[in-house]
């Protein structure tokens, strides 16, 4: 049954699961934004370890009752839910010290595990570099690809590479996870795996294309269709290993890793799928409309 299934003749089936997730983004994006992490807005990030099962608006009272209204606390459990995170406004130091010791007096001396302060200058900085940096990796990419194949490869790697961004920043809009720095280290590290991944079968596609004569009866198709059969195996063998560990880590890790494995899953399994269903059908798609636009010609 799957030799006579044809994934570039169904090219826009695929293509309307990412768009899906990506509308359904939007629409989450345009209800409530991202949960922006501190690095990026500004303001204070608290970790505590209250030490039992706790209710978040309660801690939220203690910080408004010790700091103000200004504080404006966002309370979210991490572990096993027995710790707090607490993002809120900057603050003095001496309102800060207020707080400390009103945590401390009601979850004990060993409550306050971190207090990290970060300006929204800062954060706009960061933004702005991890834009530039995403930029240059791309255009990277592009030349990198425009040089060992073609253009047609690169702009099509490229577009899989768009889609698996916005499908990750998809995922945060509609899970309100934390939007941070370790999101910037997660996303440029799958950019580097996701084109690995189109890379394998580009390089099939360009082996099965050697000798290829659309006059002859030759169908683009039919060759892209064969090259991703024959590369699937290998994208999906690499890709299950790496989700095993990385889904591992996600629930053995302490926060700071689950932070950084969550969007690693998420761009992992949206990078498989790309470049099996999304890149090279595309791609034969563009070839295709060369082909017959040269016979029109002729």
């Amino acid at each position: 049954m799957m030799k006579n299934f044809s994934i570039t003749k169904n090219k826009v089936i695929f293509l309307l699961l990412p768009a899906l997730i990506i509308l359904a983004g939007i629409v989450m994006y345009a209800i409530h934004g991202f949960n922006y992490d501190t690095e990026f807005v500004g303001g204070i990030r608290m970790q505590l370890n209250i030490g039992s099962q706790f209710d978040n608006q309660e801690v939220a009272d203690l910080v408004v009752k010790a700091a103000g209204e200004v504080a404006a606390p966002v309370v979210q459990k991490i572990g096993n839910g027995t710790q707090a995170t607490i993002k809120m406004s900057e603050l003095d130091d001496a309102t800060k010290t207020k707080l400390t010791d009103a945590i401390k007096e009601k979850y004990g001396d060993d409550a306050v595990m971190s207090m990290n302060s970060a300006s929204a200058s800062f954060g706009a900085q960061i933004q702005r570099k991890a834009f530039i940096f995403t930029l240059i990796a791309i255009l990277c990419i592009l030349a990198y690809i425009a040089v060992r194949f073609e253009v047609k490869s690169a702009v099509m790697a490229v577009v899989a590479l768009a889609i698996n961004v916005l499908v990750m920043m998809a995922v945060y809009a509609m899970t309100y996870y934390p939007l941070n720095t370790t999101f910037i280290a997660a996303m440029l590290t799958v950019v580097g795996y996701s084109i690995n991944n189109t890379i394998v079968v580009f390089d099939r596609i360009r082996e099965n294309m050697r000798g290829f004569n659309a006059k002859k009866g030759g169908v683009v198709d039919e060759v892209v269709d064969r090259s991703i059969m024959e590369s699937m195996g290998r994208t999906l063998n690499t890709t299950i290993t790496t989700l095993i560990t990385i889904v591992l880590l996600y629930f053995m890790g302490v926060n700071s890793i689950k932070q950084f494995a969550f969007p690693l899953i998420i761009g992992v399994l949206a990078g498989a799928y790309t470049s099996i269903f999304i890149a090279s059908p595309l791609w034969s798609a563009w070839k295709t409309s060369e082909i017959e636009a040269k016979k029109k010609v002729k």
